[in-house]
């Protein structure tokens, strides 16, 4: 490559930062990012090595089941709003939510419930409640920030979830762990994992008003009250919505949620089954009950997989930069940089900021733990950290930088779930993402102090 490693690696992430908050369109930023990124790489090949990490992307396994698991998340969306099951959920709901404070605690409780996986997390709980907290006049950037915080950092605490699953592989191709024992490794682990429990706890506190609305969150929720019009996103998803209204009931919601959250444990924690197998049942049900024509299912798919397709370009940019920024070395980097400072007391509060900038710069939740692992657990254990502390603090800063990232797939999706534009649930968000990483600090020192 063209370049040495040095603090210009950080180059990309810094423009990409900028940009998405002057611009407040991620998708250019991360474009922007990129481009920087190839030339930095090398210049006279930058087209040809966009092309091609581009190529590898969609290619890539991970990215061809988000398409699939969130274009049909789409699909089974907008079939469950044009035939009023939204509605009808709503009206449920609304029967029991008395003021917006109760709205934003049933929506975190339905977090809580959702806990096989971050996207189906973000996008069916943002979804079912938006109608609910649209009712009370709560900003859709508080119910975003709500399903975000409910998203990565439950999912992180629940060792039946598909981030357990995937810390727990990565344990034992390390040698962390023997064959058979990720999982148990993991489970050690949680106590330790200090930001999704803070990140967690705190979204009660903002939602009772303990925690009073800060920045532009306070903007958003006077806008909200003073009845200011929903994003158009549930326009999209209601467009040629069918007249059934007396005879949809709560049941035709609950039963293909329940058949996706049924079928994803059953087949091992796989969502796409799960989501596959809940919009074949959604369209037998109500094909048999006629409350919707044939045709009008099938176009309410298509329809969803559309709807989707801003946040999956997104999502798919994500990666780009991600991978734009492996091969800068930027993880490599910093951690060899920081690790000078290690100490026994500081390595737990070191280790979680180091990642969760990593984190947060590249957009990547997952990737880049699969090389900070071999890295961060060998020096945890020279310096005389126990191994649970160690992860806990890696794992709380991967869940900071899929909660506070501005582009990070949880982001986006958790926007897209709540009808609200991805930079403004960032940026109103950051603001407590911030909070609990300055409490996780201060915890993890306390931890490493006993």
């Amino acid at each position: 490559m063209a370049t040495e490693t040095s603090l210009l690696v950080l180059l990309p992430a810094l423009v990409t930062v900028v940009t998405a908050i002057l611009s407040r369109r991620p998708i250019e930023s991360l474009l922007a990012g990129v481009m920087v990124g190839l030339l930095m790489l090398e210049p006279a090949a930058a087209l040809s090595n966009f092309s091609a990490i581009l190529l590898d992307v969609m290619m890539d396994e991970t990215i061809a089941w988000i398409i699939i698991v969130c274009g049909l998340m789409g699909s089974l969306i907008t079939l469950l709003m044009r035939v009023g099951a939204a509605n009808a959920f709503s009206r449920a709901i609304s029967s029991k939510v008395n003021n917006p404070k109760s709205a934003l605690l049933y929506t975190w409780l339905l977090g809580l419930v959702v806990f096989i996986d971050d996207y189906l997390n973000a996008l069916a709980v943002g979804s079912s409640m938006r109608k609910v907290t649209d009712k009370f006049k709560v900003s859709r950037e508080m119910l975003a920030y709500v399903v975000d915080s409910t998203a990565a950092p439950i999912c992180v605490l629940v060792p039946v979830s598909t981030w357990a699953v995937f810390y727990a592989g990565l344990f034992m191709d390390s040698g962390y762990a023997e064959s058979g024992q990720g999982m148990a490794l993991y489970v050690s682990a949680i106590p330790y994992m200090v930001y999704p429990i803070v990140a967690m706890l705190l979204v009660p506190l903002v939602a009772v008003g303990i925690v009073p609305a800060l920045g532009m969150m306070k903007s958003a929720q006077q806008r909200a009250a003073n009845g200011a019009a929903p994003q158009p996103l549930d326009e999209a998803a209601e467009e040629g919505q069918v007249d059934t209204e007396d005879r949809v009931q709560i049941y035709h919601f609950v039963l293909p949620i329940v058949a996706l959250l049924g079928f994803s444990i059953w087949y091992d924690l796989d969502v796409q089954i799960g989501v596959i197998m809940s919009v074949a049942i959604t369209i037998c049900l109500f094909g048999a009950q006629r409350l919707m024509a044939w045709t009008q299912m099938f176009d309410a798919v298509i329809d969803g997989i559309k709807i989707m397709l801003p946040a999956l370009t997104m999502v798919v940019m994500a990666f780009v930069f991600k991978e734009v920024n492996d091969q800068l070395g930027l993880a490599t980097y910093v951690i060899a940089n920081v690790a000078p400072l290690m100490t026994p007391l500081m390595f737990p509060a070191l280790t979680f900021l180091t990642m969760a900038l990593i984190s947060f710069a590249t957009g990547s939740s997952w990737g880049v733990f699969a090389i900070a692992i071999p890295i961060i657990l060998p020096l945890a254990e020279s310096v005389g950290v126990s191994i649970p502390l160690a992860i806990g603090a890696l794992v709380s800063a991967s869940a900071f930088g899929s909660h506070a990232c501005f582009y990070s797939d949880a982001t986006v999706l958790a926007a897209q779930g709540s009808g609200c534009d991805v930079m403004d649930h960032a940026l109103t968000q950051i603001p407590y993402a911030l909070i609990a990483a300055a409490i996780s600090c201060v915890g993890l020192t306390v931890l490493a102090a006993f």
